[in-house]
């Protein structure tokens, strides 16, 4: 019987998760020199747009030679939540951030504009329905960009290794398709893609300049698909209530209304892009070296996206596809984390 196309892409898919997942791990330690602790700094750079700045911090192990680790790494957020209270979040004592970074790595993560530290537009403090969605894809491959040149310079290496988590695959998927020469890796951590299933964040109806979440909400989206007789153990008790502190005090509004400010230039974009079989980036034009991963209870961007990407990862060096069992969207700050983490450590460092 001969295959169809798909049929073997996806057997490929399965050898090459079967590959990894059961890979002993690898773990490069520092250079000697550079073994003492994470030196930590924060900076708004500049956009590409007056009067909007973007939040960076940089964490690396520090070199008593006074030199930079040479390998460089840049974490970017999805679609709702910044950076920092996920990427740099010590829940049991430390963060993913601190995790690479002491591998040593010099690690980064910027938050778009209208989210966390960064600059929010000013449309973000009238009424939402006053205005159009704020903040598209392609905006934030512009602020990737801006970051991006920030810390080349800074570090004066001429590339970097590129980890985005959901829409944040967006937008370092197409940053890495039309700037290859700048990226030594790919890490695209539950990616988006086309859909014919309703996505929980698109919604119905007119679409305003941003969005909010309930504190409530966010809890019930998190644990969304997972098994009852899991919910309980899912997350460490304490890390969910950890995180929705930490995330709800970046909006200066939330103390007072108890709601989560959020662009809705995805939600736009969702709509046109990924519900309208219309890829936002072409990921056959993507040459680095590329990690895919995803969770399997993962409702926000199912696994069988996940498997749509590994399929178009036509040019890439070197592709690898990992399935993470019990886990969601949010697994890197669940119960099994370590899985992702070390997933991703093993692809980087190899």
């Amino acid at each position: 019987m001969v295959l169809s196309r798909t049929l073997r892409r996806l057997v490929a898919a399965t050898a090459s998760i079967a590959a990894v997942a059961f890979a002993p791990p690898v773990s490069a330690a520092p250079p000697s020199q550079c073994r003492g602790a994470l030196t930590s700094e924060d900076a708004m750079v500049p956009s590409d747009t007056a009067d909007i700045f973007l939040f960076v911090r940089n964490k690396r192990p520090t070199c008593s030679d006074g030199t930079r680790p040479s390998r460089v790494l840049l974490y970017v957020h999805g679609a709702t939540y910044p950076s920092e209270t996920a990427f740099d979040l010590p829940l049991g004592g430390t963060s993913w951030m601190d995790h690479i970074a002491k591998h040593g790595w010099d690690v980064w993560l910027v938050d778009l504009r209208g989210y966390g530290r960064s600059t929010r537009p000013p449309e973000m403090d009238r009424p939402a329905a006053d205005g159009e969605p704020i903040v598209t894809t392609s905006v934030a491959v512009r602020d990737v960009n801006a970051a991006v040149e920030h810390i080349l310079a800074t570090t004066k290496q001429p590339t970097l290794t590129l980890l985005g988590w959901s829409w944040g695959t967006t937008t370092m998927g197409a940053y890495a398709a039309r700037h290859p020469e700048r990226v030594e890796k790919l890490v695209l951590y539950a990616p988006v893609w086309t859909r014919t299933t309703p996505s929980p964040l698109s919604g119905s109806g007119p679409i305003g300049t941003y969005r909010t979440v309930e504190r409530g909400a966010a809890k019930a989206r998190w644990i969304a698909g997972v098994p009852a007789d899991q919910v309980d153990t899912l997350i460490p008790p304490g890390w969910f209530e950890q995180w929705q502190e930490a995330t709800w005090a970046t909006d200066p509004t939330a103390a007072t209304t108890g709601r989560l400010r959020a662009p809705n230039g995805v939600v736009a974009d969702l709509r046109r892009y990924w519900l309208a079989d219309n890829p936002f980036y072409n990921p056959s034009l993507i040459t680095a070296p590329t990690l895919v991963t995803v969770a399997e209870w993962d409702q926000d961007t199912p696994p069988a996206m996940a498997l749509s990407v590994f399929a178009r990862l036509t040019a890439a060096s070197k592709k690898k596809l990992v399935l993470l069992g019990a886990g969601t969207h949010s697994i890197l700050m669940e119960k099994n984390r370590m899985d992702l983490w070390n997933t991703v450590q093993q692809f980087i460092d190899e």
